[in-house]
Order: structure tokens, then C-alpha cells, then sequence
């Protein structure tokens, strides 16, 4: 007998990915509460960050876990969180949640130009 394990509606067949994309849009919308300005903003996930030959500027042979890109030429502003690299130091969901939440509050605090306490009160607590 050969087909999937689980149906799709349930979480076990959901991919890593996807599993990921969802931390990423469940921090986004519990701050949106707080920022609706943040609906402006595009989310992003991708596997890892592209290295163009060298380290990218600000990097110090550390791989980042989230970057950010201005908005420009009509384009909305970018929040980008690196799945492979925050899996990897992260341990189990709860982890992995709460480490999500903590890249997007500072991703969004450098984009917005304030301290990730303000965006977030409970940043660091976790």
C-alpha cells in the first residue's frame, strides 16, 4: 500500500517548510496587533542566506538568522528569516517558536529603527 501517511489537513504532513512559514505568520500577526503599519511589510522565508562569493556586509563569519530590505522603487519593505540556520539552533517546536518570534521582533525593530523591547515588551523573556 503506497500513498501518504496522514491526510493533508493534518499537521504530520505539513513540511518542515511549511511548519516554519507558520511560526514565521504566527509571530507576524501577534505583532501586527501591537503594529497594524507592519501589514505594509512582506514576510519572507527562505532555506539560507545567499552568500555573493564573500561575507555580506555586517557579517563577522556568522551565519545571520533574519535580514531586512527598505522599502524602494515603490516595492514594500522585506523581512526575511533564514529557516535552515534557525532550525539548526533550535531544538524541538517550543524552541524553535520562540526563537522565530525573537528574529522577526529584531528584524522588525531594525527596520522600524527602535529597540526589539519596544516592539515586542516581552522580547527577551522566553
Amino acid at each position: 500500500m503506497r500513498g501518504p501517511i496522514a491526510p493533508p489537513q493534518v499537521p504530520l504532513a505539513a513540511s518542515r517548510a511549511e511548519t516554519f512559514a507558520d511560526l514565521v505568520q504566527d509571530s507576524v500577526e501577534r505583532l501586527e496587533r501591537r503594529w497594524p503599519q507592519l501589514a505594509d511589510i512582506d514576510f519572507l522565508v527562505q532555506d539560507v542566506p545567499q552568500l555573493d562569493g564573500a561575507a555580506g556586509p555586517g557579517w563577522d563569519e556568522t551565519v545571520p538568522l533574519g535580514g531586512t530590505v527598505t522599502a524602494r522603487d515603490g516595492r514594500p519593505a522585506r523581512v526575511v528569516i533564514y529557516r535552515r540556520p534557525v532550525e539548526i539552533r533550535s531544538k524541538g517546536r517550543d524552541e524553535r517558536a520562540a526563537l522565530v518570534h525573537e528574529v522577526v521582533v529584531e528584524q522588525v525593530a531594525d527596520l522600524l529603527g527602535l529597540t526589539p523591547e519596544t516592539v515586542d515588551p516581552r522580547y527577551g523573556e522566553d
